[in-house]
């Protein structure tokens, strides 16, 4: 029994070396183009009828951030096993430890501003952009070669957006919309031409 399980080790092993050599193709377009116009959506509600408190318009985009994780993961598990076969659950399984740290640290910076520095709260949508730069950043070896240019994106907007900010230190819907609509529109392009018959990951 020992040699079974020292030999599913090693196959479990191999399995993970080679899912981290592997660009990860489960990621769809379509469900990024979506994310895209679910923030735009969201920007433009929040203007029309602008949150009465700042917790009321984080909670707006928490409940954006599930959907849209939502749709993204729902087509994501159907793509990524047409596309890698038995290395979609190691290839998920990938993705996602990419992508928790940063989202786990953006959840408790927002907590941590909002428990003990509330007039602070203006930081935290230039904060949430950096973090998903960086979590991008983290991906990019598995993901086509043009991702890295959201990554960038997403790292220069969340540091503009913070400048931005502390000059008017109040909520803006367009700080948060505009920077993501325009990251998960670039991802979604970049994933598209991926996935181009003929197409290098570039």
């Amino acid at each position: 029994m020992r040699e079974l399980d020292d030999a599913l080790a090693d196959i479990e092993a191999i399995r993970r070396r080679v899912a981290a050599g592997t660009v990860f193709r489960g990621l769809g377009p379509l469900a990024l183009a979506a994310t895209a116009l679910i923030a735009l959506g969201l920007g433009t509600l929040q203007t029309v009828a602008p949150p009465q408190t700042s917790l009321a318009f984080f909670l707006g985009w928490i409940v954006a951030a599930v959907i849209c994780v939502g749709v993204i993961a729902a087509e994501t598990m159907v793509r990524a096993g047409r596309a890698h076969g038995g290395l979609a659950d190691a290839m998920l399984h990938q993705a996602i430890q990419t992508f928790l740290p940063a989202g786990a640290a953006g959840a408790a910076f927002a907590a941590v501003v909002g428990r003990f520095a509330p007039d602070d709260v203006w930081m935290i949508p230039g904060v949430w952009q950096v973090f998903v730069g960086l979590g991008l950043f983290a991906a990019t070896p598995s993901l086509p070669r043009g991702a890295v240019l959201a990554a960038a994106w997403y790292f220069t907007a969340g540091f503009a957006v913070m400048m931005l900010s502390a000059a008017r230190p109040e909520l803006s819907p367009w700080a948060m919309a505009l920077p993501f609509a325009v990251g998960q529109a670039m991802l979604a392009v970049v994933v598209h031409r991926a996935s181009l018959p003929g197409a290098s990951d570039v």
